[in-house]
């Protein structure tokens, strides 16, 4: 009974997770206006989806600003983190709870203050894109310094000084020692980072120019208009992201795996 209660919670819990994804892909393929109504198989949301210039300017603004923040806040993230690994520990220690403050905050406070602080104290335009930009590197370093901490412990700390040692001078040392060795967290926090400035709402809302929307702000309003085929599209677009996200894991989880097996071949 113990076995097969596992198996039904572990069911459960799977289909609590996934099954309203999977129903709104289904209706993603449906001429359905509202979820419920099944009527016929169509495409017409994804041709909506990529055809509509609304829309493509709108996911193409966001990828472009989840790689462009993301790419700021994995170098900040990244010195950050070799900063505080090479400090003593009382100033790491200070990194590291200083570090926690952005993690643990709610958004909307980051962004609201965000705004008070480049529009209103430093009067910053918001058509600029800077406080957007900043807002979202805000964001995203904390998570890329927590990704890249691990790796440093982990690294064989003895081959940097042996390369200092040997007349390397410390960037070298950096580039061509450190660096290899926590590629794999720096990664890891790039795509975590690509992933939060894709996912957040509060802070772009408060930091972004009038006539830019981000994924997350365009379809908080769109589900507020009247638009039946841009809120159709939507699921279109949902559907797209979930695929995308399931194929990088599965991608991600198949490197690991040879990785792996590499290393063992080794030994």
């Amino acid at each position: 009974m113990k076995k097969y209660g596992k198996g039904l919670f572990l069911l459960f819990v799977i289909l609590f997770l996934y099954a309203p994804i999977l129903i709104l892909i289904f209706y993603s393929f449906t001429t359905a206006t509202t979820i419920g109504a099944v009527r016929g198989f169509s495409l017409k949301n994804y041709v909506t989806l990529f055809t509509t210039p609304e829309l493509r300017d709108m996911i193409i603004g966001t990828i472009a600003l989840a790689v462009g923040a993301a790419t700021l806040a994995t170098i900040l993230g990244t010195l950050g983190a070799i900063g505080s690994f090479y400090s003593s520990r009382k100033t790491s220690a200070l990194i590291n709870s200083l570090n926690q403050v952005p993690v643990i905050n709610a958004d909307v406070v980051t962004g609201f203050s965000i705004c008070i602080l480049l529009v209103v104290v430093f009067g910053l335009s918001k058509d600029t894109f800077v406080p957007l930009v900043i807002g979202h590197v805000v964001l995203c370093a904390p998570f890329v310094y927590l990704s890249v901490i691990p790796k440093l412990k982990q690294m064989d700390t003895s081959i940097y000084e042996a390369a200092l040692d040997l007349g390397a001078t410390p960037a070298r040392a950096l580039r061509h020692i450190v660096i290899p060795q926590i590629l794999s967290g720096i990664l890891s926090g790039f795509a975590l980072a690509v992933t939060l400035s894709l996912d957040d709402y509060f802070i772009a809302t408060y930091t972004k120019p009038a006539t830019f929307d981000t994924i997350s702000t365009y379809v908080v309003n769109a589900t507020k208009g009247s638009q039946t085929s841009i809120k159709t599209a939507l699921w279109a677009l949902s559907a797209v992201i979930f695929v995308i996200v399931v194929l990088i894991v599965m991608f991600s989880n198949f490197r690991s795996g040879e990785d792996a097996d590499n290393g063992r071949g080794r030994r």
